[in-house]
């Protein structure tokens, strides 16, 4: 294993030594000393893999550092592209439900004065929307720090 595997890793995913520390479940200390070259137990490597979601097999393949960098920036801008297409599309469900439940209170106005039924499906709606972008932008990451929390807790055992 090269201590710059793991160094690439954790730099592609923008964490610091503290984070992925944490997320291991492993002192800074540890992460500092692996990344200087130093020995690693089977254990320290099962943990710092789970963090980054890999095998051990796979973090202890031979990489080169200069592909080690394309690669973690290739995955760094396919991560961006990702995020940028989901609130692209958050954006463009929003202009949806506006001109739709625009269109549904126009109808609603001309054929039937005495009843507000459009409300329903605009609040209803309009609710789901509000929870994606919670979940877009609110809680965005949250989940999947939580899934490797768990899975490092189920390693420990």
């Amino acid at each position: 294993m090269k201590h710059s595997t793991i160094k690439a890793l954790r730099l592609s995913r923008a964490w610091s030594q503290e984070q992925l520390a944490e997320l291991s479940s492993l002192s800074v200390r540890t992460v500092q000393r692996i990344e200087n070259g130093g020995q690693a137990s089977l254990e320290t490597l099962s943990a710092i893999a789970a963090a980054f979601d890999l095998n051990v097999a796979d973090l202890n393949a031979e990489m080169a550092p200069e592909a080690t960098q394309d690669e973690a920036l290739n995955q760094k801008i396919e991560q961006a592209k990702k995020r940028l297409n989901k609130e692209y599309g958050f954006y463009r469900a929003v202009m949806t439900w506006a001109v739709i439940c625009a269109g549904l209170a126009v109808i609603n106005l001309f054929t039937a004065h005495e009843q507000y039924w459009f409300i329903w499906p605009t609040a209803i709606w309009g609710a789901l929307l509000a929870v994606r972008g919670i979940k877009l932008f609110v809680l965005h990451g949250w989940l999947e720090r939580r899934q490797q929390q768990r899975l490092q807790k189920l390693l420990r055992k």
